[in-house]
């Protein structure tokens, strides 16, 4: 597949709530399965996705703090649900609430990662999500270096959360 800059656009693209996109990735986030559903949402053929990183699909209005989140979460062994904003191959978006969990071999060891996506709540997306994302975002590109800029970002989510009284996964699931 040819590198090309996707610019994002204002459309969003929708999918029906049976709907479920799924993909497999290895241990470096290089896509090892796409299902159907993603290939269609996301506007790829299964042949460009599998071997490209799963940032190919990320969206400029996702915020670092949240995916510093994902990784470390399931580097722990644990699995993660998340709302994540996502980009096709046309720049349009579209909203996913993504449970994500790491894949293990006969012995226990991390091999992959598998993502189950499902359309998400529209109310608290309008309502929670998308202000904090945009919050974070804003707190993120106050700092000019990365490292920086990623821990701004984390200590604001962790205020955010730790405001809720409440762990992250209990706050995910009380929204």
């Amino acid at each position: 597949m040819s590198a090309r800059k996707i610019s994002p656009t204002d459309k969003e693209v929708f999918f029906h709530e049976d709907d479920i996109i799924v993909s497999k990735t290895d241990l470096k986030g290089r896509i090892t399965y796409a299902n159907r559903t993603f290939c269609e949402i996301a506007g790829y053929t299964e042949r460009d996705l599998l071997g490209q990183p799963h940032s190919l699909i990320r969206h400029p209005d996702m915020p670092r703090a949240v995916f510093k989140l994902l990784w470390d979460t399931l580097q722990e062994g644990q699995e993660l649900f998340a709302y994540v904003k996502n980009m096709s191959r046309t720049g349009d978006y579209y909203w996913v609430f993504a449970h994500v969990t790491p894949s293990f071999d006969g012995a226990g060891k991390i091999i992959g990662y598998h993502s189950n996506r499902r359309v998400p709540n529209r109310d608290i997306l309008a309502r929670i999500i998308a202000p904090l994302y945009a919050e974070l975002l804003q707190e993120e590109k106050r700092h000019k270096n990365g490292k920086d800029a990623l821990a701004a970002g984390k200590a604001a989510f962790d205020e955010f959360v730790r405001g809720k009284r409440m762990g992250y996964d209990q706050l995910v699931f009380s929204l």
